[in-house]
């Protein structure tokens, strides 16, 4: 990964990304420091150091490591076992390997793929089709992979 520009964030941009993330400003701590890393992949927002959340098309989203920081409700696809091996590889989602999906789902939103026995995300990704769509097709992508467990952003260190 290549960084391009570091700064912190003024004040002024952190109340407006804050109030972005709606239910997820619980991740960005009053008293933290928070740094913008402007990057050839999706820019990262730092989080006392860590990489919590990334901007998408302008909008931040948290990454898979401030999923496991604070579990998120909604947007979830549920993968089979069988998926688990091809996400960690940073392979699409498929319909046939989806068991479940937030019915809520829209093409073009930002989804959080798990897996159906331990619930842990394994990555994040684009909907191609809406969530009731994702259950009823047997062939065909579902979900275009932006990150996924093992990738550069999950193994950023500062």
């Amino acid at each position: 990964m290549k960084i391009k520009k570091r700064y912190y964030l003024k004040k002024k941009k952190l109340k407006e990304i804050k109030t972005k993330l709606g239910p997820y400003s619980a991740l960005i701590p009053s008293k933290a420091k928070v740094e913008i890393l402007e990057t050839d992949l999706p820019d990262l927002i730092l989080v006392d150091g860590e990489p919590i959340l990334m901007i998408l098309d302008g909008e931040p989203f948290p990454t898979i490591k401030g999923v496991l920081k604070q579990p998120i409700e909604s947007h979830i696809v549920v993968v089979d076992m069988g998926a688990v091996k091809f996400m960690a590889n940073g392979a699409d989602v498929m319909s046939p390997g989806i068991v479940k999906a937030d019915p809520q789902i829209q093409e073009g939103d930002t989804v959080i793929i798990v897996d159906e026995n331990h619930q842990k995300p394994l990555a994040m990704g684009k909907a191609i089709i809406s969530g009731d769509e994702m259950v009823k097709k047997d062939k065909g992508k579902a979900v275009n992979t932006l990150h996924y467990i093992g990738d550069k952003i999950w193994n950023f260190d500062v």
